[in-house]
C-alpha cells in the first residue's frame, strides 16, 4: 500500500498556525473527503482552521478548482450558443432565477443553471419549481444536456456526481459552525457553478436583513473573492450587489412566488423584482455577446416579455422536466391553501410603511410550514405570504399589510405575530435604499 503524499494532521496544524496551504495539499484534501481519507473528525478540524486563519486568493483559487474536479464536470461545447449562467447567495421573496432563466433564453442564451433547496428563512429555487405539478429537478446529466439543446434552459438539483467533495464539505460546516466563512463559501458556489459547463457567469450577492450576509462590507468581499477565482479559472464573472432589507416583490413562499414569476413573465411583476431581473439579465447578455451594453439588453429584454417567448420558454422547460405547463394559465393547478388570512394596519396606523424586516418575513413563513430547519425537512408549497406591502407606501386605519396563505390556524397565528413585528409605520416618507447597486466585474 502507498503511504500518503501527506497526514491530515500535518496540513491542519499548517493551517491553524497561521500557514499557506500548497496546492498539493489542497488537492489532498479535497480528494480524502471524497474518498473517506480525511476523515470526518479531520475534515472539522481543519473548516475551523480556515474558518479562523482564512485562506489566500490563491489558496481560495486552489480549493474552488479541487472540488470543481473531485467529480464529474460538464462539458456543453458541442452546444451552440454562449452558455451563461446566474447565481444569488440567497433572499426573502428571491424568485428572480424562475424569471430570469426562460428570459435570457428567450434573448438567445443557454441557460444551464444548477440550483438549492431553501434553508432558514430563504427560499430555495428547486422548491418553488416543484410547486409545479410534476415538476422533475432531479435529473441525470443527458437529460440535462438533451433539455438544453432543446429548451436552451434548464433548471435542475446538483447530481451526485457533480463536485461530490462540495456536498460532503456543506453538509459538514452546517454542523460544525464554519458557514460564515468566505473562502468556503467562495469554493462551495463556484465549483457548482464552474461544474455546469459555463462560459460565464453573473453573480446577485444580498446584503441586509433578510441576507446570508448582513453587512455590505462584507458582500462586497464575497463579490470580489468569487470574480477572482472565476478570472483563476479563465470564466468572466460579474457580480452584483443587491440590497435585502425588505423581501423582493409581493409574495414569499413557493406557489405565491411561482404565481408571481408567472406574472412577471406576463409583463405584470412588481417594479423592484423587475429592476433585479433586469439587472441581472442584462449582464447576462453583455457576457455572452448578444448585447453590446444595458441599455440593447434592456430593448432585447422587453421585446422577449412584449412577443410573449420569455413566457413560452417558462412553458417549454415545464413540459421538458415533467411539470404541467397549463400552470401558466390556471394558477388553481398549483398547491392552494386551505384559508387566506388578511394582515391589516391596526386602528391606530397613519403615515408610511418604514420597515418590512425581511428576516422576520422569512421566520413568518417558516412559522407556517413552507420553510425548513434541516435540509431533510419537509416543506408546505401551499404556504405564503402574498399581497405584501412595501416600505414608502401610504397606511390608514384597515390598509392591507399582507395576504397569509395557511393550512393550519396556531401556524397562521404565529406567523401573524411575526408579520406585526416585522411592519413598522412613520409620519413621514421613509428614504429609499438603492436595490440594486455596485457591479463588480
Amino acid at each position: 500500500m502507498t503511504a500518503p503524499a501527506f497526514f491530515p494532521q500535518d496540513i491542519i496544524i499548517r493551517k491553524r498556525d497561521g500557514g499557506t496551504l500548497t496546492e498539493a495539499e489542497i488537492r489532498f484534501f479535497a480528494r480524502g473527503v471524497t474518498t473517506g481519507q480525511f476523515a470526518d473528525y479531520q475534515a472539522a478540524a481543519l473548516l475551523m482552521a480556515i474558518f479562523w486563519r482564512g485562506m489566500t486568493p490563491q489558496e481560495t483559487a486552489w480549493l474552488t478548482d479541487a472540488m470543481l474536479h473531485s467529480g464529474e464536470v460538464i462539458d456543453l461545447r458541442d452546444l451552440p450558443g454562449a452558455k451563461v449562467d446566474k447565481h444569488s447567495t440567497g433572499g426573502v421573496g428571491d424568485k428572480v432565477s424562475l424569471i430570469l432563466a426562460p428570459l435570457a433564453a428567450a434573448c438567445g442564451l443557454v441557460v444551464p443553471m444548477m440550483s438549492g433547496r431553501g434553508l432558514g428563512h430563504t427560499g430555495g429555487t428547486l422548491d418553488k419549481l416543484e410547486a409545479i405539478p410534476g415538476f422533475r429537478v432531479m435529473l441525470e446529466v443527458p437529460q440535462f444536456r438533451s433539455i438544453l439543446r432543446r429548451v436552451g434552459l434548464a433548471m435542475i438539483g446538483q447530481t451526485p456526481q457533480v463536485v461530490p467533495a462540495d456536498r460532503k464539505l456543506y453538509a459538514l460546516r452546517d454542523v460544525t459552525g464554519t458557514v460564515e466563512c468566505i473562502p468556503l463559501i467562495c469554493a462551495s458556489i463556484m465549483s457548482k457553478k464552474l461544474a455546469e459547463g459555463i462560459d460565464s457567469l453573473v453573480l446577485d450577492v444580498k446584503f441586509g436583513r433578510g441576507a446570508f450576509m448582513r453587512r455590505k462590507e462584507d458582500a462586497l468581499a464575497l463579490a470580489q473573492a468569487m470574480v477572482e477565482v472565476g478570472r483563476a479559472a479563465g470564466k468572466p464573472v460579474w457580480a452584483q450587489l443587491t440590497a435585502m432589507n425588505q423581501p423582493l416583490g409581493h409574495a414569499a413562499g413557493h406557489t405565491t412566488e411561482v404565481i408571481e414569476s408567472i406574472e412577471c413573465l406576463k409583463g405584470r411583476g412588481p417594479a423592484d423584482l423587475m429592476e433585479v431581473t433586469f439587472a441581472l439579465t442584462g449582464h447576462m447578455l453583455v457576457l455572452g455577446g448578444l448585447a453590446p451594453g444595458l441599455a440593447a439588453a434592456q430593448r432585447r429584454m422587453e421585446t422577449a416579455l412584449a412577443d410573449g417567448s420569455a413566457l413560452a420558454k417558462f412553458r417549454a422547460m415545464c413540459a421538458a422536466q415533467g411539470g404541467d405547463p397549463r400552470v401558466v394559465d390556471d394558477y388553481a393547478l398549483l398547491p392552494t391553501a386551505q384559508t387566506r388570512l388578511a394582515l391589516r394596519a391596526p386602528a391606530d396606523a397613519s403615515g408610511y410603511v418604514s420597515e418590512v424586516d425581511a428576516l422576520q418575513c422569512g421566520h413568518a413563513i417558516m412559522a407556517l410550514g413552507g420553510g425548513r430547519a434541516a435540509v431533510t425537512d419537509s416543506v408546505d408549497h401551499a404556504v405564503g405570504l402574498a399581497d405584501l406591502i412595501k416600505i414608502g407606501t401610504p397606511v390608514a386605519p384597515g390598509t392591507l399589510l399582507c395576504t397569509l396563505h395557511v393550512n393550519d390556524e396556531a401556524k397562521g397565528a404565529r406567523a401573524a405575530a411575526l408579520l406585526r413585528n416585522a411592519i413598522r409605520f412613520t409620519a413621514t416618507p421613509p428614504v429609499h435604499e438603492p436595490l440594486v447597486q455596485e457591479l463588480i466585474r
